[in-house]
């Protein structure tokens, strides 16, 4: 158990090692909005549940591995933003949003892990769920940030958020859950489209009604409920 927790830590340290060096360095010689910066960083971010996944042979070894990360981490942020120019590296929208978000995501990462991994056994759940919210949010960003013409507002929506953006979360999440549940051949041919479907409809929606920047919680864990649903449905 030591050697698997020391290996599968080694490795989520190197891949954040090199994918944060490869970014600094890219940013440094390529000239990029920052909204694409931070989305480079979310990516690198999601890229990540896949070290837990298939860096840990065990459950609760790789949600010890989130928390300890997060736990090894915060520090390492707090010093730091007493840096002058972090800020702008990072390219924070306000202070302490990167700790904020460390905790969010690990936290979200390890609870994940144990309800779909350890509780139900389903490995593919943790990241179909993870990479719903991931990849469709970041679509919703770019394409309502660039091309955003109608808004959506309301008593229960946050500020404005663009139709062509929950549009493009929408089509992005059902692609991504679409190849997650593919890839991993757990249901029945006909099962796959309606449930990608069903799962990027919830997470668009959620995203569109959540507060407060809390979608890195509520969409994959309402993606998650409507992927356990429905594989369990087909399975009747």
């Amino acid at each position: 158990m030591r050697l698997e927790f020391l290996a599968g830590y080694g490795m989520l340290l190197g891949y954040f090692i090199v994918c944060a060096l490869g970014a600094l360095v890219v940013r440094r010689l390529v000239r990029m909005p920052a909204e694409v910066f931070r989305k480079i960083l979310h990516f690198i971010l999601l890229g990540s549940i896949l070290v837990f996944a298939y860096g840990f042979s065990t459950w609760w070894l790789a949600a010890a591995a989130a928390v300890t990360f997060m736990a090894m981490v915060f520090p390492v942020l707090a010093l730091a933003e007493r840096t002058p120019g972090y800020s702008e590296l990072l390219v924070e929208r306000k202070r302490g949003e990167i700790k904020r978000s460390l905790v969010v995501v690990f936290s979200m990462f390890a609870g994940l892990i144990g309800i779909c991994w350890g509780w139900l056994g389903e490995k593919y759940l943790v990241i179909a769920s993870i990479f719903a919210w991931g990849f469709g949010d970041a679509a919703a960003a770019l394409v309502g940030k660039r091309f955003g013409r109608h808004y959506i507002e309301g008593m229960l929506v946050e500020g404005r958020k663009s139709l062509e953006g929950t549009v493009a979360m929408f089509l992005v999440s059902f692609v991504t859950v679409l190849v997650v549940l593919l890839t991993h051949g757990s249901m029945e041919w006909y099962a796959y489209v309606p449930t990608a479907m069903l799962t990027a409809a919830v997470c668009a929606l959620v995203e569109l009604y959540t507060i407060g920047g809390m979608d890195t919680l509520t969409c994959p864990f309402a993606a998650a409920t409507i992927l356990i649903s429905l594989s369990r449905f087909w399975e009747v």
